[in-house]
């Protein structure tokens, strides 16, 4: 055989072929989805808006909705901080008297004094806005904080928790006999569009205090202390529970019924339908500006002023600048007998409004308060280790 025969038998070697790099158009689309669904919760709220845009509940069943949706999901809320939130910080945080004057004097006296300022600015423009919308903005700055996104938000922000569930509950609390004083008073002022109210009279705040109070105890004490209960008595499986199967995001699907309930009730009674377009978008940008206004001054004070430290600070973001819807048209009734459906609708437009952009906002913020307080628990995280460490030591060398 000849050379050559001998070559061409000789198998050619196989090419080499080397694993491609994914290309920049995947690193992007994983990237992207990534932020999406960071932001779930986001897209879940603009859903369920959408949705109760475009189909209501039954009128005449709407008062059952609201009753069933205002217990349950706040008592699934509750219910899953007390089976998570250590007991020892619920009861040192509410002994933080100089705290609680902070919080509470921000949602009370700050929050309402800037929204009646403002609300008398724009007072000067007898035709910018419906005299129904300033007076429900008043209302609205003073109310108190939110409950349920309050909680929800801080947890996820990896805020102090404890501070957000005591805060929450002084608030709700104080509400009944602080807001119908706050709101007399801005107006007996005497401006012109307080007296659109002048037709109907006071009422009685008996019924007021009844269904807060109840509320509070069914949907909020009572579930926070059955799963304080149960949390000391199964720690280690309640641990397990929570952290393997991700109960706590029963807690986010909650808030999402809650929202969904507020505007289907808003869109059932034709309350958007009440106002111009115009003053719709001007309520959505003054909501937005309060606010802003209001983190932005609470975060710095916070830590500039009385020295916070940085889960304290977030626990007040989701505090100082958020208002509760709940108890908006329920005080409105109380306090003025035979309100009509009109005025009621346009007193609860600021309310609604803004709690879907609270909730908004504050999603948003999660990221960013969650990062900045990571080196803070990570220096937590390591001092409790070096504690556990040396009482394993001294019970070794005993």
């Amino acid at each position: 055989m000849s050379t050559n025969d001998k070559e061409s038998t000789i198998p050619s070697p196989s090419p080499v072929v080397t694993p491609t790099a994914p290309s920049k158009f995947w690193k992007h689309a994983k990237t992207a989805l990534g932020h999406v669904l960071d932001q779930w919760f986001l897209i879940a709220l603009g859903i369920v808006v959408a949705i109760a845009s475009q189909v209501q509940v039954a009128e005449s069943q709407q008062h059952t909705k609201s009753t069933v949706v205002s217990y349950l999901c706040v008592c699934v809320v509750f219910l899953l901080t007390g089976l998570t939130l250590s007991t020892r910080a619920l009861f040192t945080n509410y002994k933080r008297i100089g705290l609680h004057l902070y919080v509470q004097g921000f949602c009370f006296l700050i929050d309402s004094a800037s929204v009646f300022a403002v609300m008398t600015l724009f007072g000067t423009n007898h035709h910018l806005m419906d005299p129904g919308l300033l007076v429900g903005f008043v209302f609205m700055g003073c109310v108190p904080t939110t409950i349920s996104s309050n909680v929800v938000m801080t947890r996820s922000a990896h805020g102090n928790e404890a501070v957000t569930v005591v805060e929450s509950t002084i608030g709700n609390v104080l509400a009944p006999f602080i807001s119908p004083l706050l709101i007399r008073m801005y107006l007996l002022s005497g401006a012109w569009w307080t007296q659109s109210l002048d037709q109907f009279t006071s009422g009685s705040l008996t019924a007021l205090y009844r269904r807060v109070f109840k509320q509070l105890g069914l949907s909020m004490l009572i579930p926070l202390f059955v799963g304080q209960v149960i949390q000391n008595l199964f720690p280690k499986i309640t641990k397990k529970i929570m952290t393997e199967y991700k109960v706590g995001k029963l807690s986010s699907l909650a808030l999402l019924v809650i929202v969904w309930s507020a505007y289907d009730a808003a869109f059932a009674t034709g309350a958007f339908d009440t106002i111009p377009s115009s003053n719709s978008i001007i309520v959505v940008f003054i909501s937005i500006a309060f606010y802003i206004v209001w983190l932005a001054l609470g975060v710095s004070t916070a830590r500039l002023l009385f020295k916070f430290n940085k889960r304290d600070t977030v626990s007040i973001a989701y505090c100082v600048p958020a208002k509760t819807p709940a108890m908006g048209v329920p005080l409105a009734t109380s306090m003025f007998v035979g309100l009509d459906a009109s005025t009621r609708a346009k007193l609860q437009i600021p309310l609604v409004i803004f709690q879907g952009l609270q909730i908004a906002m504050g999603s948003l913020l999660v990221p960013a308060f969650r990062n900045w307080v990571r080196d803070e628990e990570e220096r937590e995280k390591a001092l409790l280790e070096g504690k556990n460490t040396g009482k394993e030591r001294e019970s070794g060398n005993v």
